[in-house]
């Protein structure tokens, strides 16, 4: 027997106290999160624990995943783990003539249920792919490379607080101007003019979400939820090496809006043939009004320049830089900055790529610093900290695909190597590629050198560049962060004037900084409700995770004025 549908009462009672904590949240930027990190913490109030996960992700595979979606005319799939292991799930290839106009159909009735119920509705969906989170991190973990516990916190809660963070946005945008208001100018001795207005957040139209491989559900969330919660359909268009995240959270929210009483097809699934690049394709199609994209700078330059029907939000490729000019806590930057250079392999965004360090040296607690000095205590940092190959896999992961394994290769014809690669094997899944990072040595003053580092070499690569002073340093900041974008910047210095200058250069660039990080917080990783994931200031991307101008842009205001 089905499910009854929750009224509107039921959301109310189960998530209104959950959205409204959430909006005290990006208020206060204080630390909360409704979804438990740890992978214990599952098991009751209806959620799997780790053994019922497992069981549920094992029973995805080799399977066709059928959403009953209209237009589906093929079956396509072939995902192949990062740790070796194929999956076999088969997914809906759809007719964009036939599903497009069934995602309109059901806008209206969406748009006029209200920001509130459109929010409370999108927390049921959170709340439902919670207490799959174990599920979920298998199929993050096998598409991906992430290892088991960054997908399962990354791709679980992490995630499922970025896309509450889109929610609790996109409701205070809508409701930041009342729903009615009486109008009355008056006119001395003649009688006012009155009138009656209402006010509606009317959604833009379909909006594509197109996935990344690295972070499907982290960087797919916020986007989906943001144009789902302001009264838009989302066609989820994911990367071909990692749809299953996302066709399941495509199941799960169909299956609570048809419990809800809207139309399943607010949310769909657009899987591709292998080389098929339907995303292209959907970009530019008149019904698609809104695109959020993750992934490389050359598509993304070609949706803001082509997809001029649509409002477009995208993250692109970025060259991440660190200044090292003094520390207090020489031991604590070290382990701090390998740690940071090691997690995920550097498959992330906001990891290091440029160290940027003063070839007379620096000061610290333990007395002067020579560059080769550094350079050759942080190549052993890395090397303590991966050590261990149980640790080193349960850092690093695996290498996602060949492209990345193909400039880590390449990299020691770069300049000269300060921390060499090596092989790990992973007892569990011997085909994984699993590689520890290189650090090369490079020459700010040497233009053969520049070519290297003010490129995005994406993947566990890191230049220590040498550098002639702090002021050139910053210089060098600057000019990185305005030609090729940042998503983070990071420093080490005990010196005021530097830290200003720093923090000069990242307020006129639009960069996120952090500021002599030591212990257990690191310059790739940010908290949802607090930390801004870019800033949609430089070229690295043209919007943030998450604020008001994410989600602004997915509705416009429509007035109606009466008489009377």
């Amino acid at each position: 027997m089905a499910a009854a549908a929750p009224s509107a009462n039921e959301l109310i009672t189960r998530h209104r106290a959950t959205l409204d904590r959430a909006l005290e949240a990006i208020g206060t930027r204080a630390y909360w999160s409704p979804h438990p990190e740890h992978p214990k913490a599952y098991g009751e109030n209806g959620s799997l624990d780790a053994a019922a996960g497992k069981a549920a992700f094992d029973a995805l595979l080799g399977t066709r995943l059928d959403l009953g979606q209209p237009g589906t005319d093929d079956w396509v799939g072939g995902e192949v783990s990062p740790y070796g292991i194929e999956l076999g799930v088969t997914y809906p290839h759809a007719d964009p003539a036939v599903l497009l106009p069934a995602m309109k159909a059901g806008q209206r009735a969406w748009r006029d249920a209200g920001p509130e119920t459109r929010a409370l509705v999108c927390l049921e969906i959170l709340k439902r792919i919670s207490d799959r989170t174990h599920e979920f991190a298998l199929a993050v973990m096998h598409t991906s490379g992430q290892a088991f516990m960054m997908a399962f916190q990354a791709g679980g809660p992490h995630a499922q607080d970025r896309g509450l963070e889109a929610v609790a946005y996109a409701y205070a945008e809508q409701v930041r101007t009342p729903g009615t208001a009486d109008w009355s100018k008056p006119q001395g001795k003649r009688d006012p003019l009155v009138l009656t207005k209402t006010f509606t957040a009317a959604p833009r139209g379909i909006a594509l979400l197109i996935g990344c491989n690295t972070f499907p559900t982290w960087n797919g969330f916020p986007g989906l939820f943001a144009s789902l919660a302001t009264g838009n359909a989302v066609l989820v268009k994911p990367h071909p090496r990692a749809v299953l995240p996302l066709a399941l959270t495509v199941a799960v929210a169909r299956e609570v809006l048809t419990e809800a009483g809207f139309d399943p097809n607010l949310v769909a699934l657009a899987a591709e043939r292998p080389g098929e690049g339907i995303a292209k394709t959907l970009a530019v199609r008149p019904e698609i009004r809104i695109i959020d994209y993750t992934g490389s700078t050359a598509f993304g330059d070609w949706l803001e320049t082509h997809a001029r029907q649509a409002q477009v939000y995208t993250e692109k490729a970025g060259v991440n830089t660190v200044v090292v000019e003094s520390t207090g806590d020489y031991k604590g930057m070290l382990s701090n900055l390998a740690f940071s250079l090691s997690l995920y392999s550097g498959q992330m965004c906001t990891t290091p790529q440029n160290l940027l360090i003063p070839r007379d040296g620096i000061t610290t607690d333990q007395g002067p610093k020579s560059y080769d000095e550094v350079v050759t205590d942080l190549a052993a940092a890395v090397s303590g900290l991966l050590g261990d190959d149980a640790r080193a896999n349960a850092l690093l992961g695996a290498i996602v695909n060949p492209d990345v394994r193909t400039r880590l290769e390449a990299a020691p014809g770069l300049g000269e190597v300060a921390l060499a690669t090596r092989e790990v094997t992973n007892p569990d899944f011997p085909d994984a590629v699993v590689r520890t990072p290189v650090i090369v040595k490079l020459d700010g003053a040497k233009p053969d050198d520049e070519a290297a580092y003010l490129s995005e070499c994406f993947g566990p690569v890191s230049f220590a560049v040498a550098v002639d002073s702090a002021a050139d340093a910053v210089e060098l900041l600057q000019r990185t962060v305005r030609d090729q974008g940042a998503m983070t910047v990071g420093a080490y210095t005990v010196d005021p004037e530097v830290e200003r200058a720093v923090e000069e250069v990242c307020l006129e660039e639009s960069a996120q900084l952090s500021l002599n990080l030591t212990g257990g917080v690191y310059v790739n990783q940010t908290a949802a409700f607090s930390d801004f994931h870019g800033s949609g200031g430089n070229p690295a991307a043209n919007a943030a995770l998450t604020d008001g101008a994410f989600v602004a842009g997915r509705f416009r205001m429509i007035e109606v004025r009466r008489e009377g």
